[in-house]
């Protein structure tokens, strides 16, 4: 049997801090949350490997690295609403709840949404929410939002998650650029985004927002 609670401690002390990310906040999340209960059950063992960790059809939890480095950059504050796009089996939420006020994490798969909020709920999550529906729509009932992630890479953002980010807020997207993606982080200004890069990642395409093929006559 792994020691889960020695592995969670090599991540971050080996994965997570030499990446530069030193905010206690994200620290602490990424040391007290067991990434290996929000995993599927035949992936436990692999729960801390410095990799994403692949869900099936096109999704990942992402690597340890990235998420640390994604959340740093974010700087999210315990007044901020955020949406999780793509959250899985609940792993991404239950960080993103221990800096945010509230998280309203997105699946599209409803047996993972089930297994999400049966995982939150066991780990005494009640700031967060999963809700069924697909990603790139986002949940703009319970918008607007102050940050939105997305949980894998994308080569566009589509207009109906920019209309649900709040004027001032941002979103962490990785973009798939060739074999290795760019994290930008989007600042929404007066109804339009602009994107700086914060650091280089890799994961796959999250279905539903691929490019579309230019229409041609």
């Amino acid at each position: 049997m792994a020691d889960f609670e020695t592995l969670r401690t090599v991540m971050v002390d080996t994965q997570v801090r030499p990446s530069d990310v030193t905010k206690f906040p994200i620290i602490d999340a990424m040391l007290s949350v067991p990434r290996e209960d929000f995993v599927p059950d035949d992936r436990r063992e692999a729960a801390y490997v410095d990799d994403n960790l692949d869900l099936g059809g096109g999704r990942v939890i992402l690597e340890p690295r990235t998420m640390g480095k994604m959340l740093d950059a974010l700087d999210i504050q315990g007044s901020e609403v955020v949406m999780d796009l793509g959250c899985g089996l609940g792993y991404s939420t239950a960080l993103l709840a221990r800096l945010a006020e509230f998280v309203v994490a997105v699946e599209d798969d409803e047996a993972r949404v089930t297994e999400a909020q049966a995982n939150l709920s066991a780990h005494d999550v009640d700031n967060a929410a999963v809700v069924h529906g697909t990603l790139a729509a986002g949940a703009p009932k319970q918008g607007p939002y102050d940050v939105i992630v997305l949980e894998g890479a994308a080569d566009q953002v589509p207009d109906t998650l920019v209309d649900q980010l709040k004027d001032g807020g941002r979103m962490a997207v990785l973009f798939s650029e060739g074999a290795l993606g760019v994290m930008r982080i989007g600042h929404k200004l007066d109804g339009a985004m602009t994107w700086r890069m914060a650091f280089n990642a890799g994961a796959p395409v999250v279905p539903g927002f691929e490019r579309r093929p230019a229409f041609t006559l």
